[in-house]
């Protein structure tokens, strides 16, 4: 995670970095790991769902992220989402309309495609897998 923090800082001049992430008691230290890389996290309460014998915690901070975004709007001059989930297509579209959007990092080569038609804003982090390696 230093390693994404720092790449985005040197190759898009992030200034600041925002984490949505689901809050699990006990995972303290990986949060205190996080904001000494320097990310901000903004925590999502978690639902523990019990399937069988197993538990599975869930935490959608899809809504976080969009609403997060709208609040600072004002307060940045481009964005950067790191996301290949179709569930922030009308965030995205909203802040290509807005002049607001400076890249799409998908963490993988499968994103939805309902990301499909903003091409020209998707970078796949595996391009960079290189240069984040060789910063580790």
């Amino acid at each position: 995670m230093f390693c994404l923090r720092i790449f985005l800082k040197d190759k898009y001049r992030a200034k600041e970095a925002f984490l949505f992430i689901g809050y699990v008691p006990g995972n303290q230290p990986l949060y205190t790991y996080l904001q000494k890389c320097g990310f901000i996290c903004v925590f999502k309460p978690t639902l523990e769902i019990k399937q069988g014998r197993n538990v599975k915690i869930k935490g959608n901070v899809d809504a976080e992220l969009v609403l997060h975004a709208m609040i600072e709007f004002n307060k940045y001059d481009k964005a950067i989402i790191v996301s290949g989930d179709g569930d922030f297509h009308c965030l995205i579209k909203y802040l290509i309309e807005q002049s607001k959007l400076l890249k799409i990092i998908t963490p993988n080569h499968h994103y939805s495609s309902l990301l499909r038609e903003f091409g020209f804003f998707i970078a796949n982090m595996q391009l960079f897998r290189t240069k984040l390696d060789k910063q580790k």
